[in-house]
């Protein structure tokens, strides 16, 4: 049992060892990507326009339950994690390998963000990175409170609603906070699929 333990970490050191040479242009052009982001717009910066938005939801003016269905649906651990959940990662690379696709990103709710705050929505590996980066950012200078609501305030919810109040105002004519169970749970299945699953769609 011994021998095949030191097996195992051998092999999985010289695959991380082949995979780190490898991907090393990928993570240089992707830091290159971050540094020019922030760079024409710190974070702090583009922090401070999203807040004076008028789409902008403080964290205290949104249903617990809306927030209690969006972190279990979109990122379980991100209270635990510091914008980077491996957990996940893992698991997306193995579904990726086995459909020969890159349909699955493992993103946590922080990379999300970071996403919709700078970058395309395409899925190159290059933007993967420096929204990592950026995330790592937001991380170090925000609260968790503080992201979940910028996230919600950048998220879009279909029929041309960005963030959290006008999708609760458009689709159930109410504020965020009075979002109920099967609301919150409609808001965030749209997540996945806005423009062809919505609450519209659902015959809410």
């Amino acid at each position: 049992m011994k021998k095949f333990v030191k097996r195992l970490i051998c092999f999985l050191l010289v695959v991380i060892t082949v995979m780190g040479t490898l991907s090393f242009p990928v993570i240089k052009n992707g830091y290159s990507l971050y540094v020019q982001a922030v760079t024409e717009t710190p974070v702090d910066m583009k922090v401070s326009r999203i807040k004076s938005g008028d789409a902008y939801t403080p964290y205290e003016e949104i249903s617990p339950v809306f927030v209690d269905r969006l972190v279990q649906s979109e990122d379980r651990r991100f209270y635990k994690h510091f914008g980077f959940d491996i957990i996940s990662l893992s698991r997306a690379v193995v579904a990726n390998v086995f459909s020969g696709s890159y349909s699955q990103g493992g993103s946590t709710l922080t990379q999300q963000l970071a996403k919709n705050m700078y970058f395309s929505f395409d899925k190159q590996l290059e933007r993967k990175v420096a929204e990592l980066f950026v995330a790592f950012d937001l991380e170090r200078m925000y609260s968790k409170e503080e992201i979940l609501a910028l996230y919600c305030t950048l998220a879009y919810f279909g029929q041309n609603c960005y963030g959290v109040k006008q999708a609760a105002a458009y689709y159930y004519g109410i504020t965020p906070m009075q979002l109920d169970e099967t609301q919150s749970q409609q808001l965030v299945e749209t997540l996945k699929a806005p423009s062809v699953h919505n609450p519209s769609t659902m015959g809410s």
